[in-house]
């Protein structure tokens, strides 16, 4: 793996006057940079060396109707259950008469992913190692 700061610095002995991007959010994903009179900029995704877990303010709904509050966490939360239960067996998902009680559960549900959320990931080597599913087959 290579460090975001060795890659800037390694960056910077080209073109020293490589920046920051002023427009960063504290919740963005990439850090981005551009050179002075160059078109285009840069963006790393620290994710690893330097990760922004304190700041992260992204939920992901899986293609099977799971919700992960971290990428790199193994816990999710069927939110496809929970609609599935409160319907009557003839009427479309979310039209259900227990609609009031099917959305409780859904903010208590969510409510409790984000709660349980880490302040930060595992080290890289140990998400290599386990069990969590790849971006591929959560829909992303």
């Amino acid at each position: 793996m290579f460090p975001f700061a060795d890659m800037l610095s390694t960056i910077r002995t080209k073109y020293p006057s490589f920046t920051v991007l002023s427009e960063q959010r504290a919740n963005d994903t990439a850090k981005t940079y551009h050179v002075p009179g160059f078109a285009g900029k840069i963006g790393f995704i620290t994710s690893m060396t330097e990760n922004f877990c304190g700041s992260c303010n992204r939920l992901r709904i899986t293609c099977d109707g799971n919700i992960k509050a971290c990428l790199f966490g193994n816990e999710e939360v069927s939110l496809r259950d929970i609609l599935r239960q409160h319907r009557a067996p003839d009427e479309p998902v979310g039209m259900g008469r227990d609609r009031e009680q099917m959305e409780h559960r859904l903010l208590e549900v969510i409510g409790g992913a984000v709660g349980r959320k880490e302040e930060g990931h595992k080290p890289a080597e140990e998400i290599a190692r386990g069990e969590n599913r790849p971006m591929i087959l959560i829909g992303g």
